[in-house]
């Protein structure tokens, strides 16, 4: 079985209705970026970022996976699928893929706010945990955060990701600008012999000389595409 990547970003999850951040009406146009995602904001105002995060989880339980996120799951019946996602939610998964990699943390998950990244304190919150409140204790006694990867922080999977798009057969990048850097730089790391497909209704610059199949939809009818391409 051939290796298919996917590079996933914002553009994924819009179909779904989850807000994406860059677009005009996004997340950045309500919140100032560096007051929600990033150390600095947390620190000064931790209260005002955890029931962010809170709003966004709460947002998970009202949208459902759309047909592109359920298109890309059923690809593992005929490839070794990796899904590498810039999103923190879990659509991919209630989808039904199986080997999802987030570069950018998880909408789901608590963790240390002094030891962000130490797996003992990490934890999956169930539906009725959504609300995390101020004084909820991660194992080490500090406050749980919210486990995302904020602007500043490093990006603990980008080597992960590397190793799959380093052996990938095809490259499929789907809703994601190609701004966001590491996760941008992943098509450097592609095989030459490999294919790559982008899929986005919208004119990305890919920063790159490469040859690229271009398929101009949104997530759900550009992955319908992208299965009658590659499955013959």
């Amino acid at each position: 079985m051939k290796n298919l990547v996917i590079l996933s970003g914002a553009g994924m999850s819009a179909e779904s209705g989850i807000s994406t951040f860059r677009d005009a009406g996004g997340l950045w146009d309500k919140y100032p970026v560096m007051q929600v995602a990033s150390a600095e904001g947390y620190v000064r105002d931790p209260e005002l970022v955890i029931n962010f995060y809170n709003e966004r989880r709460k947002q998970l339980l009202d949208v459902k996976p759309n047909e592109g996120h359920v298109g890309l799951a059923e690809l593992e019946k005929d490839f070794h699928v990796t899904v590498v996602t810039q999103n923190v939610d879990n659509l991919h998964e209630r989808a039904g893929s199986t080997h999802v990699i987030h570069l950018h943390g998880e909408l789901t998950k608590v963790c240390s706010s002094r030891d962000p990244y130490n797996p003992r304190y990490v934890r999956e919150l169930k539906p009725e945990e959504y609300e995390v409140k101020m004084g909820d204790k991660a194992g080490d006694g500090s406050q749980l955060r919210p486990f995302i990867v904020w602007f500043g922080e490093a990006v603990p999977e980008i080597e992960t990701a590397i190793n799959y798009v380093e052996k990938a057969d095809i490259f499929v990048i789907i809703g994601t600008s190609m701004n966001v850097y590491p996760a941008a730089g992943l098509l450097n790391y592609v095989p030459r012999a490999a294919e790559v497909y982008l899929i986005d209704p919208k004119p990305v610059d890919t920063h790159s000389m490469r040859r690229i199949h271009v398929i101009q939809k949104g997530a759900s009818e550009g992955v319908k595409e992208l299965k009658k391409e590659i499955l013959g």
